[in-house]
């Protein structure tokens, strides 16, 4: 279903401040910012006991499959405001392909891992790659090392594909000493001062960096798709040694903010589908 973000609705007659429509773009044209507003659509699947498998993987995407209606595309209806799926973390297919790219993995809890968002270009990309690097080293764990996750875009609109990122997937060593909630803490400093040091730098590439997730107890699978994309896009969670005992499904319908790769699937730990935070819910309360 292609829903369109328009409105026919008069805007309210109450005003904001400046500062509370800084994140949006100014009005201009047809365009208002006081039309947009929140519809996503979250779904979760668990096994209660905790047994992981593919079927929860599966089941979960059909949740997502689901919640078309509460996603939404634009004018071009193969590019999607954003799609994505949290997972625990699928130790028995990462060792399987970490071997193929000539790495080795510790036991299930000693590493952690994450999908990176890179630029296109190899170059840029190598750099970007480098810098990371020295930031885990600094924080003393150990980059393992890199895994090109394999992509279909094929189903993707040119307006997706102009944006689309390279995927990887980092592995970090966990250091000796830590305990899990110390090491969980390391990651996402290593994230968090990635984004400080790469994202906002003068680095070719810079503006694709992006981390969805960074942790050895889950992982993020995300991007500018539809729901129906996100399993065609990322063919590792069609793998039968991806499993999980629970999934955290994302529709995203953008609204105070423009689709874009790294908005998609906004949370790493909770999920809400935005509607607690519109500006002019709380101005109409």
């Amino acid at each position: 279903m292609n829903h369109r973000r328009t409105s026919d609705r008069s805007p309210p007659s109450v005003s904001a401040s400046p500062d509370r429509l800084a994140a949006r773009p100014p009005k201009q044209g047809l365009y208002d910012p006081w039309f947009e507003h929140d519809a996503c659509g979250v779904g979760f699947v668990v096994d209660m006991k905790g047994r992981k498998s593919h079927t929860i993987l599966q089941q979960g995407l059909q949740v997502l499959k689901n919640l078309d209606h509460r996603g939404a595309s634009g004018a071009e209806v193969n590019t999607g405001d954003g799609a994505g799926i949290l997972l625990q973390m699928p130790h028995k297919f990462f060792v399987e392909v970490a071997k193929k790219a000539r790495l080795t993995l510790p036991a299930a809890g000693q590493y952690g891992a994450g999908l990176v968002f890179l630029p296109r270009n190899a170059t840029a990309r190598r750099k970007l790659e480098e810098v990371f690097a020295g930031i885990v080293q600094s924080e003393n764990q150990t980059l393992i090392g890199w895994r090109t996750v394999p992509t279909d875009n094929s189903m993707l609109g040119d307006t997706a594909k102009s944006a689309e990122p390279f995927m990887r997937q980092v592995f970090i060593g966990r250091s000796e000493g830590l305990d899990d909630a110390a090491f969980e803490r390391k990651l996402y400093v290593i994230r968090k001062r990635a984004y400080a040091e790469i994202r906002t730098s003068t680095f070719s590439g810079a503006e694709t960096w992006y981390l969805p997730s960074l942790s050895p107890k889950t992982i993020v699978y995300k991007g500018m798709l539809t729901t129906e994309q996100l399993e065609r896009y990322f063919p590792d969670l069609k793998h039968p040694a991806m499993e999980t005992a629970l999934a955290l499904v994302h529709s995203r319908f953008s609204t105070n903010t423009f689709p874009s790769w790294d908005r998609a699937h906004p949370y790493r730990y909770i999920a809400h589908n935005g509607e607690i935070n519109t500006l002019r819910g709380n101005i109409n309360w």
